[in-house]
């Protein structure tokens, strides 16, 4: 992909940065008000989407799914700011990205007519499901259904890219997750009882293996 295509696509980022937080709060239980943001805070939501968007691009600017990898990446970013306000992730936003994943990849495969890769979705979607059923039911897990939702949605573009690229994107989540958990322990900033959001880690875990694919 050209440079300027890239420029282009890392700025449509920046602008679905602009519009995550003010969406966010739609999402947010209980509703809250926006704070008033100064400085380099203003700017922090629109280059985390440029760099989100842009790197996508640079990792899969060749494939035809592209465009869908962006829009599961728009809704991800809702989700992310959502989960880390409330600790939820609503139902609507994850089936909207389930629906937008499906959608658009069962559309390229029929296109680029690339069933196999349609298939490896579907695979992805169901492995990275069950995976985290089983584990939302092991004693003492903290996993929420809703977590095993979203993992189930981005088994399908994760899937689509191949069987490493899958397991990356589920093992990774929880690395970071595990990482940044001990982590918050050691500098006394949480407790063992503090719940954590697990949904960005899934988030930046399944786009960390889609980039380094």
């Amino acid at each position: 992909m050209s440079a300027a295509a890239l420029v282009g696509v890392a700025l449509l980022g920046g602008l679905v940065g602009v519009v995550v937080p003010p969406l966010a709060l739609r999402f947010t239980d209980p509703p809250v008000r926006p704070r008033p943001r100064r400085g380099a805070w203003v700017w922090l939501s629109p280059m985390v989407s440029a760099a989100v968007f842009g790197g996508l691009v640079v990792a899969q600017g060749d494939d035809p799914a592209l465009p869908v990898f962006l829009m599961v990446a728009a809704v991800g970013l809702v989700l992310a700011r959502v989960d880390l306000a409330c600790l939820r992730l609503p139902d609507p936003l994850v089936l909207a990205a389930g629906l937008l994943a499906l959608a658009g990849l069962t559309a390229t495969a029929l296109l680029a007519d690339e069933p196999a890769r349609l298939l490896g979705a579907l695979t992805g979607a169901t492995v990275a499901g069950a995976a985290h059923v089983l584990l939302a039911l092991l004693p003492g897990s903290r996993l929420g259904f809703g977590d095993v939702k979203l993992a189930a949605a981005l088994g399908l573009p994760l899937g689509w890219l191949g069987r490493d690229v899958l397991l990356v994107g589920l093992l990774l989540p929880h690395l970071l997750h595990g990482t940044l958990v001990v982590g918050l322990l050691a500098a006394r900033r949480v407790s063992r009882d503090t719940l954590l959001p697990l949904g960005p880690a899934l988030l930046a875990g399944a786009w960390l293996a889609v980039v380094l694919n």
